[in-house]
């Protein structure tokens, strides 16, 4: 991933460097455990320990070799003693090496994405609660539905990250585990007592069963998690462009000191970063179909995933780290103008409030239908011309006066209905007592 998607840790976390000294790490706990199983002299771990990997001499050896793999071991041995050196990969086979400390990477990969969906939770969630009860008009198919209230909108966003954090934690246990099994992965060569070792090292499990590279169903879920996690966004950044719309106005992303939106119009104020977000999480998803692609390898294995893997594993982690502390700056600053969202309301003269005296004069008596196709003409006459409001429409509207009082009437057009059970559902999700959602199906005390 370029440097412009890239934050520091995470990207320093996929450097060849990094990587190499991973793969070191691999070695160096399997010649610990030969060492105990005494296969190897004793003291040989010990000494190994002062081996390193320069990604130059890797580099160096792989364009003789044309193999990773090889090419490290070689880079890794001439820093230490050959003694020493040829116990380094005793047994193993390369995936043995390269999926068990992928596998590790990625773990560490997702914690940190963990770490950032739980910031994002916490910005939410005083979204959330700060706007529990501020009206905002609900659309639908785009257009003036009824009221609801912004807070809501915000914990629906809670709620649904702590799905994808359940996600990405699922996904982690997948991914989680060690494969040192050799060649065809029944270890012929090498003991279970090795990589249950190397495992343990590495905070992983060692898998169950294996060919010579683990199953790749268990990448694709990491990819799919992360996807989804993606689409999460990319609904939140395109929510609040359409709310920060001209004619909308609600909400606007922050906008710097300084900062210029347009290169030939000085007044603009353009949602880009939410725009970023949306740009990012479609390549997000377009890493779902390799991933998918990766599962079904020859026999017990063949390299046609490797390559794919090399790019989109680092890529995925890294854009969404990026993208989750990305969003989080944009909620932390958010503008949100309550004002705009009352005057949204009133926009339509009242329209808003036609299920509610659908509903009053079905109460009153008239059949559903005939109430409807009343309140309807009401509704869209007013909409053709909105001079005469909707409200004024029905209050002179003489079939209306047979149901309805005046002062019924207007009582039909408040706001307050409409958050009347946002208490419940913010009791209901536990939004105010706990900083992450439970998961459904449980409540959380």
């Amino acid at each position: 991933m370029i440097e412009r998607y890239s934050r520091p840790a995470m990207r320093q976390l996929w450097s060849d460097a990094n990587r190499y000294r991973r793969w070191l790490d691999v070695e160096l706990y399997a010649v610990e455990a030969w060492e105990e199983l005494g296969r190897i002299p004793r003291g040989v771990a010990e000494r190994l320990k002062a081996a390193s990997v320069d990604p130059a001499r890797v580099e160096h050896y792989e364009q003789r070799y044309h193999h990773d793999v090889l090419a490290f071991l070689s880079a890794a041995g001439e820093t230490v003693d050959p003694e020493d050196a040829k116990y380094l990969h005793f047994g193993m086979t390369s995936t043995d090496v390269v999926d068990t400390a992928l596998a590790s990477l990625t773990v560490e990969a997702l914690d940190r994405i963990v770490a950032g969906i739980d910031a994002l939770l916490e910005t939410v969630r005083a979204l959330a609660l700060r706007y529990k009860r501020t009206p905002i008009m609900g659309r639908t198919h785009g257009m003036h539905a009824e009221p609801t209230s912004f807070g809501l909108k915000a914990a629906l966003w809670w709620l649904e990250l702590g799905r994808d954090r359940e996600r990405i934690e699922r996904a982690r246990s997948v991914i989680g585990v060690a494969k040192l099994s050799g060649a065809v992965g029944n270890y012929a060569n090498i003991p279970p007592a090795v990589e249950a070792h190397v495992a343990a090292k590495l905070g992983l499990r060692p898998a169950p069963l294996s060919t010579q590279v683990l199953q790749r169903d268990r990448h694709a879920e990491v990819i799919a998690a992360l996807a989804i996690l993606g689409g999460t966004l990319d609904k939140i950044a395109t929510e609040i462009r359409h709310l920060q719309r001209t004619e909308v106005a609600e909400v606007e992303e922050p906008f710097a000191s300084g900062q210029r939106g347009s290169s030939a119009m000085p007044h603009k104020r353009n949602p880009v970063k939410c725009e970023q977000i949306s740009g990012l999480s479609r390549l997000l998803r377009g890493y779902v179909v390799p991933a998918l692609e990766d599962i079904a390898l020859w026999h017990e294995r063949d390299i046609s995933h490797s390559s794919v893997e090399r790019v989109i594993l680092p890529d995925a982690t890294i854009l969404a780290d990026y993208m989750l502390a990305q969003m989080n700056a944009i909620l932390q600053g958010l503008v949100v103008r309550p004002e705009r969202m009352a005057a949204n309301i009133e926009a339509t003269g009242g329209l808003v409030f036609s299920q509610r005296v659908l509903l009053k004069l079905v109460e009153a008596g008239m059949t559903r239908e005939a109430a409807y196709q009343l309140v309807q003409r009401h509704a869209m006459a007013a909409a053709a011309e909105p001079a005469k409001s909707f409200r004024q429409r029905l209050t002179e509207d003489p079939e209306v006066s047979r149901w309805l009082s005046k002062a019924e009437v207007e009582g039909l057009f408040s706001v307050e209905p409409y958050l009347k059970e946002v208490d419940y559902i913010f009791n209901r999700i536990g939004i105010e007592r706990s900083t992450y959602p439970a998961k459904e199906g449980s409540e959380r005390q």
